[in-house]
């Protein structure tokens, strides 16, 4: 099991190159920059307000934020925008590659190295799995979202109630 996780691990280390050091490294630059951010902002303040007036500074500096959130939520509208084409877009060719020649191809040589019969027992058994495991999904999302108190079935009587067994 170890021998997995460690080839994972090292998978995701190959792809994203982060370990333990990096990401102290990161959080270290995130705060000195955050800190870097508010002294250089409290300085900007200052200068504003020996020029103009601190009220006046305060409106620049919020106008100023105010313009840097807007265009942030510009792009994240277009960014988002973009995503969901790409997607739908993608979503229609994979639903489109589903018949496509070659897949036909193939499935016919498993049909025919199998056997139909065969094949078609096995497309039961899992449309009949996939049936269970939606109803036992079902289930089990339904029990969820109660809110704690028990359900009683209302066809069954309790069992204080029942006939004793002879």
């Amino acid at each position: 099991m170890r021998g997995w996780l460690r080839y994972f691990a090292l998978k995701a280390q190959v792809r994203t190159g982060l370990s333990a050091a990096v990401l102290t490294c990161a959080i270290i630059a995130g705060v000195a920059a955050a800190g870097a951010a508010i002294f250089l902002l409290v300085a900007l303040f200052v200068w504003l307000a020996e020029l103009y007036d601190g009220l006046i500074a305060g409106v620049v500096i919020g106008c100023g934020f105010a313009l840097i959130a807007l265009i942030a939520l510009l792009a994240a509208v277009m960014i988002r925008r973009r995503n969901m084409e790409r997607a739908r877009i993608e979503l229609a060719t994979r639903q489109s590659s589903l018949f496509d020649p070659k897949l036909l191809a193939v499935a016919m040589q498993i049909g025919q190295a199998i056997g139909w019969r065969r094949l078609a027992s096995l497309v039961a058994l899992a449309v009949l799995a996939a049936g269970v495991s939606k109803e036992w999904s079902g289930r089990a999302q339904a029990s969820g979202d109660d809110d704690g108190t028990p359900v009683r079935d209302e066809g069954r009587r309790p069992a204080s109630l029942r006939a004793p067994r002879a």
